[in-house]
C-alpha cells in the first residue's frame, strides 16, 4: 500500500547503541514494524552509533539481538550512521552554497558569554545568529568555524502529526543550530535528516520526546527541497512514552526496562512481550490477547493514544502465563532445561510441562516447579517440608509405602484410588496425606498434583524418596 504521498510507505527504527534494547525502543521498534507490515511496506533498521565514546558493538550486538528475539525482521540490512559522515557533510556543504546555512566564527568563550548574558536577562538559552549575516572575511585568518543553518526567522511551522494532532512552534523559536562542527563531524540532527531522505523514509514514528527536533529537522528537509527537490516532508507519527507504575517516566528505578532482562531475568516469552508492547499505548477495543498475525492486519496510528502508557508488570505475567499455557511442550522444556543446567532431562520435562505451566506465569517459575524432578536424595526439605514430617506423618508414609511398593498400575487413577483408599482407613481428608507425600517426593510444600508427581519420578524413584522419609507402618 502506497503512503498519502503516493509512495510505498517505509519506516524506520533508529536505535543508539550505549546500552540495552529498552523497552521504549522495543516498542518504537514494534510499531514501526507493524505499520510498515500493515501497509505492504518496508521496515529499516539504522544504527545512530555517531557518539564514538558511548557506542559499542556489544550494545550494537544486544540490541540487534532483541529485536530478532521478538521476531521484528527488517527488510535490509542496518544502516550505520558512522559510515555515512561524508555524506552528511556534502549536504551540509550545498545548503552552504544555496546560503541556507553559513559559518559561524564564534569562540567557546563568546559563545559562553552570550549565555551567561541570556542566564543574566533571563532570557531563553539561544544562539544570537551574530554570524548569520556578516562577511566571513570579518574573521581572523584561518579562524575555527561551524557551520550553522539559516532558519526562518519568520512565520510559523505546523506539522500534523498523526498521533498529537496539529502542533505549532513559531519560527524565531529556533535556533540556528550547528549542522557540522569545527572539526567536520555532523551533528545529529543533520545527520538524522539525511540518512532519513537517503533512506526513502515516508513515516517517522518515534517517541514524543523528539517532538521538538522535527521543528529543527524540518527546516533542513525543506531548504534541500527548495535546493534540489525531491525531499518530501515525511509524515511524523510521535507516540507518547512509557511510564512506571508511580506515573514517572520508566527507568532502572522501575525494576528491568532491558528486553534482554525480561527475556533471562523475567522467564518471558517473547510473544507475550510482543503482545504486551502492543498493547502499551494503542488498543483495539478491549481485546488484550492479540496474535502476531491479527497485530498486522489491525495495526494502524488511528490506535495510537496520545497520553503516557503505564508499564504493568503483573499484567506482563498474567499475559505470559497465557502464552506459557500456548506454548509448544517440547519448546518450554528445552527453555527450562537451559535455566536448570546439564541434569536437565528435556524428554521428562515435556512430559511433565502439561501439568507444571497450568499455573506458572514465567520459564523461572516453571523451572522452579521442575525442580523436584531432578532432585538427588536425600533431598534438601524446606523448614516448611521439613515441618510436615512429624513421627506421626513419617509413619502414614511407611503404611502408604507398603501400599504402593504392591501397586502395579503406576496411573494417575490407580495411584489416587489406592491413596484415597488408605486416607479413608485412617480416617483422614486426603490432605493430611497429600501434604507430608508432597514434602517426601519434592522437599517442598508446593508442586504440581501429588499423583502427577508420582507418575513423572516413576515408581523407583518415588518409593525411594517416600521410604527416606518413612517410619515402618504403626511405629511412631
Amino acid at each position: 500500500m502506497a503512503s498519502e504521498t503516493g509512495k510505498q510507505v517505509v519506516t524506520r527504527f533508529a536505535p543508539s547503541p550505549t546500552g540495552f534494547l529498552h523497552i521504549g525502543g522495543a516498542r518504537t521498534a514494534l510499531f514501526n514494524w507493524l505499520y510498515a507490515r500493515h501497509h505492504g511496506g518496508r521496515a529499516l533498521l539504522r544504527i545512530e552509533d555517531t557518539d564514538r565514546k558511548r557506542s559499542t558493538q556489544d550494545a550494537i550486538d544486544k540490541i540487534i539481538e532483541g529485536l530478532d528475539w521478538l521476531g521484528l525482521d527488517f527488510d535490509e540490512p542496518p544502516v550505520f550512521q558512522s559510515d555515512r559522515a561524508g555524506r552528511h557533510a556534502e549536504v551540509a556543504m550545498k545548503l552552504l552554497e544555496a546560503g541556507q546555512a553559513y559559518k559561524c566564527f564564534a569562540t567557546l568563550e563568546e559563545l559562553e558569554e552570550m549565555r551567561a548574558q541570556q542566564r543574566a536577562n533571563k532570557q531563553p538559552m539561544r544562539y544570537d545568529r551574530r554570524w548569520r549575516d556578516r562577511d566571513e572575511s570579518e574573521a581572523p585568518e584561518g579562524a575555527p568555524y561551524v557551520i550553522r543553518l539559516k532558519v526562518p526567522t519568520e512565520g510559523e511551522t505546523v506539522i500534523n502529526d498523526e498521533v498529537q494532532g496539529k502542533v505549532k512552534v513559531k519560527n524565531a523559536e529556533i535556533d540556528d543550530y550547528v549542522l557540522l562542527r569545527a572539526d567536520g563531524t555532523p551533528t545529529y540532527m543533520l545527520a538524522v535528516v539525511v540518512d532519513d531522505h537517503d533512506m526513502g523514509v515516508t513515516h517517522i514514528i518515534r517517541g514524543d520526546d523528539h517532538l521538538n527536533n522535527a521543528f529543527r529537522q524540518l527546516p533542513i528537509i525543506r531548504a534541500m527541497d527548495t535546493i534540489e527537490g525531491g525531499w518530501p516532508d515525511p509524515v511524523y507519527a510521535h507516540v507518547p512514552l512509557i511510564h512506571g507504575a508511580d506515573g514517572a517516566k520508566l527507568s532502572k528505578r522501575h525494576g528491568a526496562v532491558g528486553v534482554e532482562a525480561y527475556r533471562d531475568e523475567e522467564g518471558v516469552l517473547p510473544e507475550a512481550l510482543f503482545n504486551y508492547l502492543l498493547r502499551l499505548g494503542w488498543g483495539h477495543g478491549d481485546r488484550e490477547e492479540i496474535t502476531r498475525e491479527e497485530a498486522i492486519e489491525l495495526f494502524d496510528l488511528d490506535g495510537v493514544g496520545k497520553s503516557p502508557s503505564r508499564f504493568d508488570i503483573k499484567k506482563l505475567q498474567n499475559l505470559n502465563g497465557h502464552y506459557i499455557r500456548e506454548a509448544d511442550d517440547a519448546r518450554l522444556a528445552g527453555l527450562v532445561a537451559a535455566k536448570i543446567g546439564t541434569d536437565a532431562d528435556e524428554k521428562l520435562l515435556t512430559e511433565a510441562m502439561p501439568v507444571l505451566k497450568t499455573r506458572a506465569r514465567s520459564i523461572d517459575e516453571l523451572a522452579e516447579g521442575a525442580a523436584f524432578l531432578f532432585k538427588s536424595r536425600p533431598l534438601e526439605m524446606t523448614e516448611k517440608a521439613a515441618g510436615l514430617l512429624d513421627d506421626e506423618a513419617k509413619s502414614r508414609l511407611g503404611g502408604l509405602s507398603e501400599r504402593l511398593h504392591a501397586q502395579n498400575d503406576w496411573t494417575i487413577e490407580a495411584l489416587e484410588a489406592t491413596t484415597k483408599s488408605y486416607a479413608e482407613q485412617l480416617e483422614l481428608g486426603l490432605g493430611k496425606l497429600a501434604q507430608p507425600m508432597r514434602a517426601a517426593l519434592t522437599g517442598t510444600t508446593t508442586s504440581p498434583g501429588i499423583f502427577d508427581v508420582l507418575v513423572l519420578l516413576g515408581k523407583e524413584e518415588s518409593l525411594a524418596r517416600i521410604d527416606a522419609q518413612a517410619l515402618p507402618a504403626g511405629k511412631e
